[in-house]
């Protein structure tokens, strides 16, 4: 399947320069949304993996239904002052700003394997935080898996010791 057929891209969203990549209209057609999570699934599968990551929110799309396909449990990445309990925060750049994001404390137990999944890989900086606050936790990140990955914004380039799985590549 095409997916590139369900993204629609929006210009100039939301800045000028940037070329949105709206993934809602994937994941409002039911039989596609299962398909990319289904090759996602077929992707990742012959990882050892004990828990998923996602950052919020569109990593909660992605990773909890790929979490429940590959029947393991998943833990949310929030942004800061987002989770009740006691938290672990890391700051970085966004491609058009800065933020922290959160974990719980107890939210990877040492030694787990973690993949991280999200929506989208474009310069790596949400993903390099979330591997971070994963290691830091006692985690070992055993891959991340997006559905879309910006390969002209080099976000691979701060991910150089994980396994990058992709479905669609936007150049």
């Amino acid at each position: 399947m095409n997916f590139k057929d369900y993204i629609r891209v929006i210009p100039d969203f939301p800045q000028a320069g940037i070329s949105f990549k709206d993934i809602t209209t994937l994941l409002n057609q039911g039989e596609v949304y299962r398909s990319a999570i289904d090759e996602l699934k077929a992707m990742v599968q012959h990882l050892k993996i004990d828990v998923i990551a996602g950052p919020e929110a569109r990593g909660f799309v992605v990773g909890a239904p790929l979490a429940y396909a590959l029947g393991v449990g998943f833990t949310p990445i929030r942004k800061s002052g987002k989770l009740p309990y006691e938290t672990i925060e890391v700051g970085y750049d966004l491609e058009y700003g800065k933020d922290k994001l959160a974990m719980h404390i107890d939210a990877i137990e040492k030694g787990q394997n973690v993949l991280i999944a999200d929506d989208l890989l474009a310069t790596g900086g949400t993903i390099a935080t979330s591997v971070n606050l994963v290691r830091q936790l006692g985690g070992n990140v055993v891959g991340a898996a997006f559905m879309i990955e910006l390969a002209d914004l080099n976000g691979r380039d701060k991910l150089q010791d994980i396994d990058v799985f992709t479905l669609m590549n936007y150049e």
